[in-house]
């Protein structure tokens, strides 16, 4: 198999995952908040998993602030990369900085 096909193959399926991932994550976390605006108990062995959403929301945070940063550079909007890097995870950096576009 060629390297280029696998690791096509892997992009997407991480791509995938990661987009339902953080879409669930973003859910969680509204219901969470939901929770404790209406005063509603939510069990505490949940803690270990919000703690584990919001990490994983704030590293695909700044990796979208990187990437809106750069994204200039490489002829691409800011917005609309840093959006899709938000979703996606390091994969779109990699893309980002993938320097097979440029030759």
């Amino acid at each position: 198999m060629d390297l280029k096909f696998i690791k096509k193959k892997i992009y997407t399926f991480v791509k995938i995952i990661s987009t339902m991932l953080i879409t669930s994550a973003i859910g969680l976390e509204s219901w969470n908040i939901y929770a404790v605006i209406t005063n509603i108990n939510v069990s505490s062995s949940l803690n270990p998993i919000f703690w584990i959403e919001r990490f994983a929301i704030m590293s695909h945070f700044i990796e979208s602030i990187i990437a809106a940063f750069y994204a200039p550079s490489r002829q691409k909007m800011p917005i609309k990369y840093a959006t899709y890097t938000f979703f996606v995870g390091t994969i779109g950096l990699l893309e980002l900085f993938d320097r097979q576009d440029e030759y």
